[in-house]
């Protein structure tokens, strides 16, 4: 049993199952839960999804809770169409896998996170990889978690890039930027794994092949599923040269921040609609000495790429 504890808040879509993946492979965590949410698909769906993942990977006993099935500022969420043609309509690159034994858990997923804070403190880490409404609901139930957690590290959005849904938003952000805004406006310590460094990490046919040739059920299944998340940014971002490993580097960070070079920033996530989902240094905090988001601005690709292959493709050749 390691000492340091994660919770990964997921909206399993293809690169959240490699996230999963990331977790359970590394030697020095202990994943003890999932947190479903909303995004690449919705949140019972991609509860599903993470207890299939879970049972492919064998660690069925990993429990997965849902959270909160729609932003903030909504009363339902609508999946976009782009997210199921990146993701598949199941959400995992079109591949059947058998039905989860184990069931979603009944308590909230919300509740899960506070009672963990409480329990392990700065042993926990906390890796986002949707929208940050979860994590907006458990501080405004418990706002103390901000400053008991020991690390809180979150895939999503865009400083120095443009955003991928429109040119100030990345798309996490976006789904509720009221709770992203009230997120990095608390006393939280963050770290943002953002386009700024994901899609320069990257996947290719070359790594999935390997994955391949190792004759096993996960090594087939996740080179078919990435297989077809390479297949659908061939046609959504030709300009990139495979698959961004979005929220699997989130969980690398998490564990070695040193994969990542960081910007310290007071922060803020534009609620106006000209500008939703742009995250941004805050003008009235710029003179405040401490800072609590540090940005990632630039990443040794090639080192988490050769980590991330070791991790996975040993845990991939044991199931």
């Amino acid at each position: 049993m390691a000492t340091k504890k994660m919770i990964l808040d997921l909206d399993t879509g293809i690169d959240d199952s490699l996230a999963i993946a990331y977790a359970l492979a590394a030697p020095d965590v202990d994943l003890i839960g999932i947190i479903g949410s909303y995004g690449n698909v919705y949140v019972k769906e991609g509860g599903i999804n993470s207890l299939k993942i879970l049972e492919l990977l064998g660690a069925p006993d990993v429990p997965v809770y849902l959270g909160e099935s729609h932003s903030l500022t909504s009363d339902h969420f609508d999946r976009m169409q782009v997210s199921a043609r990146i993701h598949g309509e199941n959400g995992i690159g079109q591949v059947e896998l058998p039905d989860p034994k184990r069931q979603l858990e009944t308590a909230s997923g919300v509740d899960f996170l506070i009672d963990s804070v409480k329990k392990y403190g700065k042993d926990l880490t906390l890796v986002p990889t949707g929208p940050m409404t979860n994590l907006a609901k458990a501080l405004e139930k418990a706002p103390e978690i901000a400053t008991e957690i020991g690390n809180v590290t979150f895939m999503g959005g865009a400083l120095t890039v443009e955003g991928n849904v429109n040119a100030y938003a990345e798309a996490n952000i976006n789904q509720d930027a009221e709770a992203a805004n009230a997120v990095f406006t608390s006393p939280m310590q963050l770290t943002m794994v953002g386009l700024d460094v994901t899609l320069r990490t990257l996947l290719t046919r070359k790594e999935t092949s390997q994955w391949r040739e190792l004759n096993t059920k996960a090594g087939t299944a996740f080179a078919d599923i990435v297989d077809y998340y390479i297949e659908a940014y061939e046609e959504t971002n030709p300009q990139v040269p495979g698959c961004a490993l979005h929220d699997p580097l989130a969980v690398g960070v998490a564990l070695d921040p040193s994969f990542i070079t960081t910007l310290g920033l007071n922060m803020f996530v534009s609620t106006d609609k000209e500008t939703y989902g742009r995250t941004i240094g805050d003008q009235a905090r710029l003179d405040q000495p401490k800072t609590n988001v540090n940005v990632g601005i630039n990443v040794d690709a090639d080192r988490y790429l050769a980590t991330f292959m070791k991790y996975l493709t040993g845990l991939f050749a044991k199931n």
